[in-house]
């Protein structure tokens, strides 16, 4: 029998369980992605050894690159607040202090302890420190009026921090290439930290600020068809991303910028909390198989071998670094403690973690210690989906229930 068709078959039946049932499982202590995940290792050789797929390092990568760019996307339409200091606390502490914060704990634990050179322990650290916007989105904004702090955080974190992580993953990269740091140190600061940041941001205003002019310019003359206007999301994604990525700027920032560009100057709400309806189904479906993939990656006999410094690692990541680094980059903020605490917590590590495991690859990481760094960032997302699947509905209901309605919320953030 075709094992093709056999893929279609349980595809189907998957995606009918989960659209079908969702009302079920919202109320269940699981997430969709761990729910991808189980399914994934029972499609495995381990399993019915239905996917028999062993896709390369730049397949993965373009996979994921595409899916977090639609989740940025998302995230960037989802952002409901004037750019002001004080209406983004807390994601200027998540993104200004954590994230350098977590790189650099990841980097001196793999250092010292694993006894990976400084190059390939600060690639650890880019790799595995930004929280993912994939496979958060149950602790994430749903709908932009919602002005909930920890959502806001959650959401503004997982849009910037995909981004911001990239140059030091290319400073690893650079160190793994030539450990002689001064030969190449001031070229990184102004290329890959000042003018790719720069180029993507301004890139993000500059493409979509067009984009909606052409498209509000055309629609006085005659409408686009309703059934394919929502296109007009995609297309963005695709043009400001390939744009940036041309003159060497963060793409990932660029479309995230993009997502707020369209959120704050489409006129009409309706049409944008229909491109928000749009590029979450697109974003859930591109969930479906990233997870499903990855799933029937995990081979044990590489996790049994690694399974100590996999173990370690993320443990100290999820358990320790996060929720203390969180704690201690929070001090002082008007922020409940509860909310701090959940702040730590769903740090989650997902699709952004794979990309950047894929993107590196391509770009020079090899040998035993590639092999370490895959494994240990496999074994991280899987137990950060597992912890977070199971907790999250749970602890979001209590937060709702307990904490939400005891937090002041600003009743207007109009600049």
């Amino acid at each position: 029998m075709d094992i093709y068709i056999l893929d279609l078959l349980v595809i189907g039946l998957l995606l009918l369980f989960i659209t079908l049932g969702s009302g079920w499982i919202a109320r269940l202590p699981i997430s969709y992605a761990l729910i991808y995940l189980v399914v994934g290792i029972t499609l495995s050789p381990y399993g019915f050894n239905l996917i028999q797929l062993r896709p390369d390092a730049k397949f993965l990568e373009r996979m994921t690159e595409f899916v977090v760019l639609i989740s940025l996307f998302g995230c960037g339409l989802k952002m409901n607040r004037p750019l002001k200091a004080w209406a983004w606390n807390s994601t200027i502490r998540l993104i200004g202090f954590l994230l350098p914060l977590s790189i650099f704990a990841i980097a001196a634990i793999a250092h010292w302890v694993l006894q990976l050179n400084w190059g390939a322990a600060v690639l650890l650290g880019a790799i595995l420190a930004p929280t993912d916007p994939v496979l958060a989105s149950e602790v994430q904004l749903e709908d932009p009026s919602d002005r909930d702090e920890l959502r806001f955080g959650l959401t503004s974190e997982g849009g910037l921090n995909d981004a911001l992580a990239f140059p030091f993953v290319y400073f690893g990269l650079r160190w793994l290439e030539d450990e002689q740091w001064q030969n190449w140190f001031a070229q990184w600061v102004a290329v890959d930290v000042v003018w790719a940041i720069v180029a993507g941001i301004g890139m993000g205003i500059g493409v979509a600020r067009c984009i909606e002019w052409i498209d509000r310019s055309l629609q006085r003359y005659r409408p686009a068809d309703d059934l394919i206007e929502d296109f007009v999301a995609l297309a963005t994604i695709l043009i400001t991303y390939s744009l940036t990525e041309l003159i060497n700027g963060y793409g990932f920032a660029a479309v995230f910028v993009a997502g707020m560009v369209m959120q704050h100057r489409v006129s009409n709400p309706d049409k944008s909390n229909s491109q928000l309806r749009f590029i979450s189904r697109l974003e859930k479906l591109a969930e479906v198989g990233a997870i499903l993939i990855l799933g029937s990656l995990l081979r044990l006999g590489p996790i049994v071998q690694f399974a100590a410094p996999a173990f370690f690692i993320a443990g100290l990541l999820l358990l320790v670094i996060r929720p203390l680094g969180t704690w201690l980059s929070t001090i002082g903020a008007p922020t409940h403690p509860a909310t701090r605490w959940l702040f730590g917590w769903f740090g989650i590590r997902g699709v952004g973690s794979l990309y950047y495991l894929t993107y590196a690859f391509g770009h020079g990481l090899q040998g035993q210690t590639g092999e370490l760094i895959a494994w240990i960032t496999f074994v991280t997302v899987v137990l950060s989906v597992v912890l977070h699947g199971i907790s999250s509905t749970p602890l979001m209901a209590w937060y709702e229930r307990r904490i939400k309605p005891k937090t002041p919320q600003k009743e207007s953030f109009e600049s």
